[in-house]
Parts: C-alpha cells; sequence; structure tokens
C-alpha cells in the first residue's frame, strides 16, 4: 500500500463522550477567512488552550487548536472541532435538582475530492508525531461528500489524541468496501434455499475495510509463506480419467495465478498473520492495522454489493448467466481451479466472489440471531468454521452453492481442493 501524507498532524483535545444536542463548536486554527484552517506546504507550529467555564454565560467555550511540524504533500483543508453538550437529566420533584453533565467530542471536518479513501490516525504524545511506527489507525474513511464531518467516538474520557488523515491510493489487488446495511440471509422463498441461511437478519456494517479484489492465488500465498500446498499444481497421481474410465496420472502445470487451495482455517489465519508482519515492517499499513479473514457479515456484505437478489447479478432462476460469473461443476471442464479474476465482477468489482473455490470466513458457525446487529462477528466458541462462495470442486451440481447467502460450516483443520480465502485489510483496536 502507498500512503501520500497529505497534510500535517492535527491536535484536538478529547473529552468525554455521550449523547445529547451540541450547543457550540469551536473552530480550529488562525482563521482563513472563511472560518476554517489552510492547510499549506509550510512547517506550521500551534499550541494546546482552552478556556475556564464560564458561569455567567451558561455554557463552556473550548477553544482548541492544533500542532505539528513537519514537511506535507499536496495541501488538504482541515477543521479540528470540539462538541460541546449538555445533557440534561430527566424531570423530577421539585426537591431533586436536575443533573447535568458536559460531554465533549473530538471531530476533524476533511475537504477534499469525493470518494478519496483516507486514513484516519492519531498518537497520544505529541512528540511522537514525527515517529512513523507511533501512528494508529482508527478507521478508513471514504468521503461521500467534498466536506465531511468525522467524529472520534472511541477516545478515552481522559488524555488527549492528536489525529491526522492520510490519504491512502488504493492497495495492490485491494477494494474499498463502505460502511452500509443490508439483510443477511436469504428469504424463505427463494430457491434451492437452506434452513441455515435464517433467519434474515439485517446487519450493519459500521467501519469500511478493504478486501482482495481476488482469491489468494497460490503465487501469493507462496510468497508470504515459503510454500505451496495446492492440489491444482504439477503432477498428480490417482486423477480419474474419463477417456479411459481410469485412474491415471495428471499434470495440471504450474499457474500460480489459480486460487490457492489445501489450505485449513489455521493455515489461512497464519497467512493473514505472516502478511500483517511483514507489511507493518514495511511501513506499508499502521501499527495497528491488519490483514485477517473476513467476518461472514463482511463476506457476504460485499458478495452481495448492495443488492438482495439470489446473486449479485439477479436472480437467474433459470441459471443461465451464471456461467458469465462463476466457475463451477458444470462449466469448468475437469473438475479444477482457474486462474483468478477471469470471470465478470460484482457491482464492488470483486471477482470470483461465487464459485472457483470456497472461502474461508472468521467466523465459527451458527444459525444467525434474527433481528438487527452491529457488525457481528459470530459465536465466540463452535467446532465448525464457515466458508462462503461455492465452487468447482465437489462432484455434483454446484450451481446452486453460488449464491450469494450460501454456507459451508467446515472443520478448521480441513484442507480441501475446492477450499481457499480472501483478505481483508482493517483497522485492529485503537
Amino acid at each position: 500500500m502507498v500512503k501520500k501524507l497529505v497534510q500535517p498532524t492535527r491536535v484536538s483535545e478529547d473529552g468525554r463522550h455521550g449523547a445529547g444536542r451540541p450547543l457550540a463548536l469551536c473552530r480550529v486554527g488562525p482563521a482563513a477567512g472563511n472560518g476554517q484552517t489552510r492547510m499549506t506546504t509550510r512547517h506550521e507550529r500551534f499550541s494546546i488552550m482552552k478556556t475556564p467555564f464560564d458561569k455567567s454565560a451558561g455554557s463552556r467555550r473550548a477553544n482548541c487548536s492544533i500542532t505539528n511540524s513537519c514537511p506535507l504533500g499536496r495541501a488538504v483543508w482541515l477543521t479540528v472541532l470540539c462538541w460541546v453538550v449538555w445533557v440534561v437529566g430527566p424531570r423530577t420533584f421539585a426537591q431533586m435538582p436536575p443533573g447535568l453533565d458536559l460531554q465533549l467530542y473530538a471531530g476533524l471536518t476533511i475537504t477534499g475530492a469525493v470518494g478519496t479513501v483516507y486514513s484516519i490516525e492519531y498518537v497520544t504524545d505529541l512528540a511522537q508525531t514525527n515517529t512513523p511506527s507511533a501512528w494508529r489507525c482508527l478507521e478508513f474513511l471514504q468521503l461521500s461528500a467534498s466536506s465531511y464531518l468525522w467524529a472520534d467516538k472511541s477516545a478515552p474520557a481522559t488524555g488527549k489524541r492528536f489525529y491526522r488523515a492520510v490519504q491512502i491510493e488504493a492497495p495492490t489487488n485491494l477494494v474499498f468496501i463502505p460502511p452500509g446495511t443490508f439483510r443477511m440471509g436469504s428469504p424463505t422463498n427463494e430457491l434451492y434455499r437452506d434452513d441455515s441461511e435464517g433467519p434474515q437478519t439485517d446487519v450493519t456494517i459500521s467501519r469500511g475495510y478493504w478486501m482482495g479484489k481476488y482469491e489468494v492465488t497460490q503465487g501469493d500465498y507462496g510468497a508470504v509463506m515459503g510454500s505451496n500446498p495446492s492440489w491444482f499444481n504439477g503432477v498428480r497421481p490417482g486423477v480419474w480419467d474419463s477417456a479411459c474410465n481410469c485412474y491415471t496420472n495428471k499434470d495440471y502445470g504450474t499457474d500460480l495465478t489459480r486460487p490457492v487451495e489445501q489450505v485449513s482455517w489455521n493455515d489461512a489465519t497464519n497467512y493473514c498473520a505472516t502478511l500483517t508482519q511483514r507489511e507493518r515492517a514495511a511501513g506499508r499499513i499502521a501499527t495497528n492495522s491488519v490483514y485477517r479473514l473476513p467476518t461472514e457479515a463482511e463476506w457476504e456484505y460485499a458478495c452481495r454489493g448492495w443488492t438482495s437478489t439470489q446473486f449479485s447479478y439477479g436472480d437467474d432462476p433459470g441459471y443461465t448467466n451464471l456461467t458469465n460469473y462463476a466457475w463451477y461443476f458444470n462449466n469448468n471442464g475437469g473438475r479444477e481451479t482457474h486462474p483468478v479474476g477471469q470471470k465478470l465482477p460484482n457491482p464492488w468489482g470483486l471477482y470470483d466472489m461465487g464459485g472457483n473455490v470456497l472461502e474461508w470466513c472468521q467466523d465459527w458457525s451458527d444459525t444467525y440471531p434474527g433481528g438487527i446487529v452491529l457488525d457481528p462477528q459470530g459465536p465466540a466458541t463452535g467446532s465448525l468454521r464457515v466458508s462462503r462462495g461455492g465452487s468447482v470442486g465437489m462432484w455434483y451440481d454446484f450451481s446452486t452453492c453460488c449464491r450469494s447467502a450460501y454456507r459451508c460450516p467446515a472443520g478448521p483443520v480441513a484442507g480441501l481442493d475446492f477450499l481457499g480465502f480472501r483478505v481483508v485489510l482493517t483497522p485492529g483496536q485503537p
């Protein structure tokens, strides 16, 4: 990943969090004529200060400012905001005085091109601002408007955080998936539906993430782990040959753009951990960013791409168009994997979300909770992990398993020649 520092570190003083109505906003830094702070390519230094509580006015004014001394790239506009909120308790009897609480929110107004993705990062010590490894990523943010107000909902009640917004160029073979809400699972009248696909659950994915455009290839896996466990690589014995109705040796050749398979869930998570360590050491991702398997909710949300039909391209009850989007048993010409990215992508530009190989997810397998949930992680324990997406691999018509809602549980130590994975890149714990 290539990261461009497009703006200086901006400092905001954190305070308490809570719900309520904002009564005041404070802008930061020297005036720029329009109430915003202009980030230039010069070195800038500012300080932190706040005014005392103003009893006569019945409110508190917080004058926050920003601090930094660093060379900049492209200019960007940022305004650091402190949201001052009064929380008033419910009405009580006359002998009970009303309770008041003061809440502060730290926020940034980021001005830039719509669609640009930023890594919102912070340090807790001003002296660390010039130490790249000290910055921790809070969120990947894609601007939905040219001026976007972002608030830090994770800041502790005490202490300080110093923020920056770093523009991210699309990492190699990753696609940004914005946050949103979707209905997980399938309706009871969906053709070839399995009971494990219900009850349908309304899921909100609260933070955007980067997802692999392709399934992890044999080349990708070998470059990170130094080995290639895939069955579809070189000469393999005992392959059924319908021409002679016998088992024989078959040479699958060496095509490292095929998806890696014969990897267990443990193998897949070890790959993610090793890749994370490598990319952190190279400075290509923030200190706390991680490559990992997608949660099952993240996987289905990305697979559907804002659709609610059987497939991301439509319902296709006769499965007449599926061959344009997926490799599966009936169209693969010999029950073997194929190089990634040969079929059409889904609406978000992801390839092979149905077919080629099944893909491991992070979750233990369980029934859906139903109702409304936020960022589900699956059960805490279990015996089977979830895989999604259908594959070329089983000796029957696997087309129905390419549906967006299809689920396939498997033991975490299973390494099968139709089971692979793709990765997501997300911020870790703040």
